[in-house]
């Protein structure tokens, strides 16, 4: 009996010690900006080492033989499979397709940020040639000239070309960033998408104006949507786009939040936090 108490007192001094182990190194594991995933393997690791370390200064059992043997030995092998198997199934899968297909959109937004930079030059002279053209139409105007300044039949000569464009293709890659940052699994558009932890973004463009828009993509604390105070206080959106996306990138998906306008949907209201 007098063995019992020192056993007692040895388990809890190796649990405190592992526990202690176990919370350094989640803490170097934080402080080199590990995931969280890491951080949880690292100290479940030291855990299973504490708990070697107490079954070594464990008491032995009666030798046991015969069918009793056998039968321990299979329920050992039941329950030691059962808690591997219970175990592995709580790690995220590793699916190679699904990370290729993830490889294939960061390439695909690379490949079209520098086609979009190209374009975004030869909208760039355009609209000059299109401001030197609007020019030289009002002075022929100033001048009788008005039948040419005119300009080919069904062409509206008051709207310069490079503008209409160049707006239309930055929500176009405001919506390809949507789709790329898969936004879609947070907040539901066209009534597609969605698992309840945004709000509906049909009509944020009535709600929030650009600089509102970028500011919450950046910082999610910023903004609130009403309704939302759980998901808020739960930090659902992450925290990482900053450092995920390109300024040019986030000014395309804030372009294609802008343009949406749908006050039939009833989009909550945003409360500012920040």
């Amino acid at each position: 009996m007098a063995e019992q108490p020192g056993l007692i007192k040895n388990i809890i001094k190796k649990v405190v010690v592992g526990v202690v182990v176990g919370a350094m190194l989640v803490g170097v594991a934080r402080a080199l900006k590990f995931p969280p995933l890491f951080q949880i393997m690292f100290f479940t690791y030291a855990m299973l080492g504490t708990a070697v370390f107490i079954l070594l200064d464990a008491p032995s059992v009666k030798p046991i033989s015969g069918a009793k043997a056998l039968v321990s030995l299979v329920v050992f092998y039941i329950v030691l499979s059962g808690v591997y198997i219970g175990g592995a199934s709580l790690w995220p899968q590793y699916d190679p397709e699904d990370e290729k297909g993830k490889i294939e959109k960061l390439l695909k937004a690379k490949r079209a940020a520098t086609e979009q930079g190209k374009a975004e030059e030869l909208l760039a002279r355009a609209k000059v040639l299109s401001d030197k053209a609007d020019a030289i139409m009002q002075r022929l105007q100033a001048v009788g000239g008005s039948s040419v300044a005119e300009g080919p039949a069904g062409t509206d000569s008051s709207k310069p070309s490079g503008v209409p464009a160049a707006a239309g293709d930055l929500v176009a890659l405001g919506k390809e960033q949507w789709e790329l940052q898969e936004c879609y699994n947070c907040h539901k558009l066209e009534g597609k998408g969605g698992k309840k932890r945004g709000p509906e973004m049909d009509n944020i463009g009535n709600l929030m104006k650009p600089e509102e828009l970028k500011e919450k993509v950046l910082d999610p604390r910023s903004w609130m949507a009403e309704g939302f105070e759980k998901e808020y206080e739960k930090k659902k959106m992450p925290d990482k786009y900053k450092e995920l996306m390109e300024e040019k990138e986030v000014d395309a998906l804030v372009a294609f939040l802008s343009s949406l306008k749908n006050t039939s949907v009833n989009t909550p209201k945003p409360i500012k936090k920040k």
